[in-house]
């Protein structure tokens, strides 16, 4: 039996894991599942180490040698993706609260496809936004439009009935604040439905080494907002665990699955300070929480 009170990451099946799960038990599900791009996803940690004649320069112009530490992949590709998915969103369905909130973070590939399932297992009526999560970063395509938007799907198992913390919400700049009041445009405005937001940097301090991290702020949105104090949050394609640091922050309970070996170990000595109970696996905390980065 889950405990209400307690974090967790679990390395297993997911699906596995959802048959488990009381109905109900979860107030918020969000899921980044791979996009299907018939790639394999993979990104290198970069370590360094001080040495006057390195080939990076850090803090106070000291030098830094730089070295390609630990791969982290995963196979993106799936012949019959929504048959893989949609087993998994019925369980999602089944485990959320009547007053909770699902969001599906997905890319162009397989979107379409996905609203289509989710107005049929959620029902339409229960669909409340189609948020673009924008960003302009990385290379850019010369035979068509560049992609730099993915979609993420926010519905409810009661429309009448769900959490919205208004006052919850990050204030962002106004794109033309001369076209408002001194005081608007220093207080800001509230997001839209198109949240502009840059990727987690290569080389930035929030970056942990997993191929598909989301930024930290997407998450403290979705999480601040559309949650109370005390809540349980669940992730079950839980990658690098950004959802599980951002329900830590704002003091939410994290249940995080993944049957990737190399994202557990990520997630655990990410969210170690939080002391989440662990299943399937014995973590390893000799290994540092996250190589130097510069």
């Amino acid at each position: 039996m889950l405990d209400t009170y307690a974090s967790r990451i679990i390395l297993g099946d997911n699906l596995e894991f959802l048959e488990t799960v009381p109905d109900g038990f979860f107030d918020l599900i969000y899921i980044d599942p791979p996009f299907n791009t018939g790639k394999q996803q993979q990104h290198a940690r970069l370590k360094t180490k001080f040495d006057p004649k390195g080939d990076r320069v850090g803090f106070q112009g000291k030098t830094y040698l730089s070295e390609k530490g630990i791969l982290y992949s995963y196979e993106d590709q799936f012949d019959d993706y929504m048959g893989f998915l949609i087993p998994r969103l019925l369980e999602a369905k089944r485990v959320l609260r009547n007053n909770g909130s699902f969001f599906l973070h997905i890319d162009y590939r397989e979107a379409h496809y996905a609203k289509v399932a989710l107005d049929s297992i959620f029902g339409r009526e229960c669909f409340m936004n189609e948020i673009i999560w924008a960003y302009d970063y990385g290379a850019r395509q010369k035979t068509r439009w560049p992609t730099k938007h993915d979609t993420i799907f926010w519905y409810v198992s009661d429309p009448n009935n769900y959490t919205f913390n208004y006052d919850e919400m990050d204030r962002i700049p106004y794109m033309a604040p001369g076209l408002v009041t001194k005081e608007k445009a220093a207080n800001g405005k509230t997001p839209t439905d198109v949240w502009w937001h840059t990727i987690v940097p290569t080389n930035g301090s929030e970056r942990n080494g997993y191929p598909t991290q989301k930024p930290l702020g997407i998450l403290n949105r979705i999480i601040k907002v559309h949650t109370l104090e005390g809540s349980q949050v669940l992730d079950f394609f839980a990658g690098s665990g950004t959802t599980g640091e951002a329900a830590a922050k704002h003091n939410r309970t994290f249940t995080l699955v993944d049957n990737n070996p190399e994202a557990v170990e990520i997630m655990t000595q990410r969210l170690a300070i939080y002391s989440p109970e662990y299943t399937g696996f014995e973590p390893d905390f000799t290994k540092p929480v996250q190589e130097v980065m510069i």
